[in-house]
């Protein structure tokens, strides 16, 4: 298969909602293919399929040496938080404390459309959210109290990878996530 480039804040894919996969196809499983592949050269812990340009609910992860995929995700979590530092492969060298449920029940498909239960504490419960939320259009940013939202941002503004998007007419926004931040941030 063949890695991808990874969309940076800014790219609109990073926050518009993904379309629900209705293809068990080659192409599915190709894209999957093509995300770990992604993903492990980065490296990183997790990525989304709006990550590499890919409107799709699809992501994979890499958690604990356990690779992974998950596609047309539901959520349930629990109501015990943990505060964490997270980053983003869109976001490079950019981390913060990040509110999160300290548990996550991941129920969707695996690539050959067959049900799939994961169930994740601690650092896979974190992960399973966060690329939940790019299929949702949302970035971990939006997930931050107002006052280190503004610190992001300046630090974004302030990256050499912002100058370079800036600079091909990407313009990024910073939207109020729909769910539920457990008292915290906006």
């Amino acid at each position: 298969m063949s890695i991808q480039p990874i969309r940076l804040f800014g790219d609109p894919v990073l926050v518009t909602p993904a379309a629900q996969v209705v293809d068990f196809d080659k192409e599915l499983r190709t894209l999957v293919a093509d995300l770990t592949d992604t993903m492990l050269q980065a490296p990183g812990v997790g990525l989304a399929a709006p990550q590499i340009g890919v409107g799709l609910r699809v992501f994979v992860w890499d958690v604990d040496e356990a690779l992974g995929h998950l596609i047309n995700p539901t959520l349930d979590l629990s109501v015990e938080i943990q505060d964490g530092e997270e980053g983003c492969l869109s976001f490079p060298e950019l981390s913060y404390e990040t509110p999160r449920a300290f548990r996550a029940v991941a129920k969707g498909f695996n690539m050959y459309g067959e049900p799939v239960t994961i169930e994740g504490t601690e650092l896979l419960a974190r992960c399973l959210q966060h690329e939940n939320d790019h299929l949702d259009g949302i970035v971990f940013i939006d997930r931050l109290s107002a006052d280190n939202r503004k610190l992001a941002m300046k630090e974004i503004r302030e990256s050499d990878w912002f100058a370079s998007a800036q600079a091909t007419g990407l313009n990024p926004s910073v939207k109020v996530s729909p769910h539920n931040l457990f008292g915290k941030g906006m």
